[in-house]
C-alpha cells in the first residue's frame, strides 16, 4: 500500500493536537525530525503494508477561523513545538489551512442535521476527489462533548436517519454527526476524544453496511497509559489496591473545556471505566480535573495508589507524570490513520479492537492491560503484514 495516496481528514483542525500532528508530518516528510513517539515506525510493524508519509494528505473541519500558521506559532510560544520547525514548515501549514472547512456548531446551523452531514460529506468527498485519494480516514480531535443525555434512540439506523431530517430537532451531538459524515461518504473513522462520536448502535449498523472499520475512542497518551500498565502489577502480585485516586492540573484549550463539570464527565466517565475493570469496581478512584491557566499546553497529574500487602500491612505508591499532551498525541493520531488506512484497504469492517493499545475507553474491545493489548496489536498488524 505504500506510494498510495490516502487522506487524513481531521475534525477539530485548528486545535492543538491537529497542530502538533500536521507539523509533526510535514517535519517527517522533510526529515526534519525523528519519528518518536511513532509506533508504525517500530520493527514489530515494519512489515505492515502503511501509507508513507509523503502519502498523507491533509484536509479538515474546523468551527474557529485562526489559520494553521499563526495557531502553530501559538504552540511554539508555548513549548509545544520547536520555533524552527514551524518556520520550515510554514509554506506546508498554509497549504493544509486551504483544505479546512467550516465544520458543524449546532448553535450557528440553520437547517437540519441531516443537512449539516450531507455538507460535510461533500466537502470530504470533494477533497478525496480533489486530490485523486485511495481512501480519506477521518480522525476526530475536537473538544470534549459533554456525555449524550440519552442514545437509546439511536440503535436504529432508518430511525436516525429518519430524525436528523427533522430540522427542529439537533438529535446527535457534534462528534456523531461528523461520524455519520464520515461514514455516509464512505470513509473510515476514529473517535480520538471521550465524546459520542461513532459509539452509537445505529452507526455501527451503518459502518459495517458500507464496510468501514472504525476505532476509538479517548487518545490514551498520559496518566491513563501509566495505570494501564501498572494496575496489572498489582494483580499479578497479589497485593490488594484499596483506593486510586487522582489529580489532573491543566490549561490550554482542554484546561477550559473541562473546567466544565458536564465536559469534564465524559472524560472522568472515560478514564474510570479502564480502572474499573483492571482493578473491579470496589477500589475507591476519586478523580479531579482542575484547570490551570498558566500551566498553558503542559499537563501534570498526580496519583495516589493505597494498597495492601502481606498481612494487611498498608503501603502506598505515589507518582507524578508531566507532559505536554498534544506532543504525546499527535504521532498517535498520525499511527492510527496508517493503521486504519491499512485496515481499510484490507477489507476489515466495524470496530478495530486490536487497536485498543491507543485508547482509554477501546471501542471492540474489553482488554484494558496495556502488556496484553500491545501482544494483540503486533498480532494484528503481522496479519495485515
Amino acid at each position: 500500500m505504500a506510494d498510495v495516496p490516502t487522506g487524513l481528514w481531521l475534525i477539530g483542525a485548528r486545535g492543538s493536537v491537529a497542530t502538533t500532528a500536521i507539523t509533526g508530518l510535514l517535519a517527517l516528510r522533510r526529515g526534519l525530525a525523528p519519528p518518536t513517539g511513532c509506533v508504525t515506525e517500530l520493527p514489530e510493524l515494519a512489515g505492515v503494508p502503511l501509507p508513507g508519509w509523503d502519502d498523507l494528505v491533509v484536509g479538515g473541519h474546523d468551527v474557529v477561523g485562526t489559520a494553521l500558521p499563526e495557531r502553530a506559532e501559538r504552540l511554539a510560544d508555548g513549548g509545544v513545538l520547536p520555533h524552527r520547525l514551524v518556520e520550515a514548515v510554514a509554506g506546508g501549514l498554509r497549504a493544509v489551512d486551504g483544505e479546512i472547512r467550516a465544520g458543524y456548531h449546532p448553535v450557528t446551523h440553520r437547517g437540519s442535521q441531516a443537512d449539516a452531514a450531507r455538507r460535510l460529506a461533500a466537502d470530504i468527498t470533494g477533497f478525496r476527489e480533489r486530490h485523486g485519494l485511495a481512501r480519506v480516514v477521518v480522525v476526530n480531535v475536537s473538544s470534549t462533548e459533554p456525555p449524550a443525555p440519552d442514545v437509546a434512540e439511536h440503535d436504529d439506523l432508518a430511525a436516525l436517519e429518519r430524525a436528523l431530517a427533522d430540522p427542529e430537532r439537533a438529535v446527535l451531538p457534534p462528534s456523531s454527526v461528523a461520524a455519520y459524515a464520515a461514514l455516509r461518504a464512505g470513509c473510515p473513522f476514529v473517535d480520538f476524544t471521550p465524546s459520542t462520536g461513532i459509539a452509537l448502535p445505529a452507526l455501527d449498523e451503518l459502518a459495517r453496511r458500507e464496510r468501514l472499520p472504525y476505532a476509538g475512542r479517548d487518545g490514551k497518551t498520559g496518566e491513563t497509559l501509566l495505570r494501564t500498565v501498572l494496575a496489572p502489577m498489582f494483580g499479578a502480585r497479589a497485593l490488594r489496591v484499596r483506593s486510586w485516586s487522582g489529580t489532573n492540573l491543566l490549561g490550554g484549550g482542554d484546561g477550559a473545556t473541562l473546567e466544565d463539570p458536564a465536559h469534564a464527565q465524559s472524560k472522568i466517565a472515560s478514564k474510570a471505566r479502564g480502572l474499573d475493570a483492571l482493578l473491579g469496581k470496589d477500589v475507591t478512584a476519586p478523580l479531579h480535573i482542575d484547570n490551570v491557566p498558566d500551566l498553558g499546553e503542559r499537563k501534570t497529574a498526580w496519583d495516589h495508589v493505597s494498597f495492601e500487602g502481606f498481612l494487611g500491612v498498608p503501603m502506598s505508591l505515589q507518582l507524578t507524570w508531566t507532559g505536554i499532551d498534544s506532543a504525546l498525541a499527535a504521532p498517535l493520531v498520525l499511527d492510527l490513520t496508517r493503521l486504519v488506512a491499512a485496515a481499510h484497504a484490507a477489507g476489515r469492517t466495524g470496530p478495530l479492537g486490536a487497536l485498543a493499545f491507543f485508547f482509554k475507553d477501546p471501542l471492540g474491545s474489553d482488554e484494558h492491560r496495556f502488556a496484553e493489548q500491545t501482544r494483540e496489536l503486533y498480532r494484528w498488524a503481522q496479519e495485515l503484514a
